[in-house]
């Protein structure tokens, strides 16, 4: 297969400055952002595309950035990636929580939108070939999310795929560089628009139980794997799915478009990534017609809440964690059926439970 690598920096507008890296292996092409915390733009294998349509048209520079705007909201300010990496010290929902001060006192803190690693620029930057069959080519950087009196955590991300190949794969290892134990959540926001996604689309996964974000999502559990076409003022629809695993401690899920012929798939080990949020925001399609299939340490709520559930991991001093996930892109209507085949298979006739409310609060406000 003919391949090639390209690097760009992209100028104009809030894009100025930002640091682009394309892989063509052939067959299948993507774009890594090495300014963006290395993040991957969009994917593209034929006339299917892994990435959506945000309303926001540039790859923004972190630099006009403010994490903090629109009551810690400022992170979709720059969201139009295809995969944005969600953490590092925290990810999920903002709003307050404590942690200690330099003086060793117990301090509270705000929490931005899924944390600041996605807007950390790479410190290093690194794309091989292998020399040997099947010659694959990786495009590897190192992000840090480093903080005096806090955390010192160090990210080397990977993506990687085989010259010819319809598949591609993310491999990352988290390292905490401190001499102390450190928190860390990490989600991977995979988004997924047209021509994936439209009326009638559905997500195929073996899950042990499904379980609304909150009381709006609630509403609607009873379609939460099947897709609606775009709508003007729809309000998005959160579920926290916890997935079977198959003897090898892995998962599978698929994404397939409403005819049956186009899909994208995702597997990875529910060790290392125990919990699936999917995250459906059919709106307008001027307004961000995305869905959010999310792999993570946790689900997205505020730390403190995940942390009240035992969802949040540490990390000891100078100890690494790998997480691992493999795309494949379905292009014909037995390509996808077989990948629905196996996850049916994995699921082996146990049952999915589905809850009617989310789950409870642990720190319910007091009337």
């Amino acid at each position: 297969a003919k391949w090639h690598i390209r690097k760009r920096i992209l100028q104009g507008g809030k894009q100025e400055g930002v640091e682009i890296i394309e892989v063509d292996n052939g067959k299948l092409r993507f774009r890594v952002i090495p300014t963006r915390g290395m993040g991957i733009l969009d994917v593209n294998l034929g006339d299917v595309r892994l990435g959506w349509d945000s309303p926001i048209k540039e790859v923004v520079h972190p630099k006009f950035i403010n994490l903090e705007s629109r009551g810690g909201l400022g992170w979709i300010e720059g969201f139009n990636e295809w995969m944005a990496r969600c953490g590092l010290e925290y990810a999920g929902h903002p709003g307050k929580d404590t942690f200690i001060t330099n003086t060793g006192d117990k301090g509270e803190m705000d929490l931005t939108l899924h944390g600041k690693i996605s807007n950390i620029p790479a410190s290093e930057v690194i794309v091989t070939v292998d020399r040997e069959a099947p010659y694959t080519i990786r495009v590897r950087g190192r992000v840090d999310e480093r903080v005096f009196f806090g955390p010192k955590l160090e990210l080397w991300t990977e993506i990687s795929t085989v010259p010819g190949s319809n598949t591609f794969m993310i491999t990352d290892t988290l390292t905490n560089r401190g001499s102390e134990p450190q928190e860390f959540m990490l989600i991977y926001h995979a988004n997924y628009g047209s021509p994936l996604l439209g009326k009638g689309a559905k997500l195929v996964v073996a899950a042990e139980r499904v379980a609304p974000f909150n009381d709006h999502a609630a509403k609607a559990v009873n379609r939460w794997n099947t897709y609606a076409a775009p709508k003007s003022g729809f309000v998005e629809e959160v579920y926290q799915i916890f997935p079977y695993a198959d003897k090898a401690g892995r998962t599978t899920i698929q994404l397939q478009n409403a005819k049956g012929d186009r899909g994208v798939s995702m597997n990875w080990s529910l060790k290392e990534l125990p919990y699936l949020t999917q995250w459906k925001n059919t709106v307008a399609k001027t307004d961000g017609f995305v869905t959010g299939l999310e792999p993570g340490t946790s689900f997205p709520h505020n730390r403190k809440w995940e942390r009240a559930k035992g969802r949040v991991s540490k990390l000891q001093p100078g100890q690494s964690r790998s997480f691992a996930i493999a795309f494949g892109v379905q292009t014909t209507a037995i390509e996808v059926a077989a990948v629905g085949k196996r996850i049916n298979a994995l699921k082996g006739g146990r049952k999915t439970t589905v809850l009617m409310k989310p789950e409870k609060d642990p720190f319910p406000e007091i009337e």
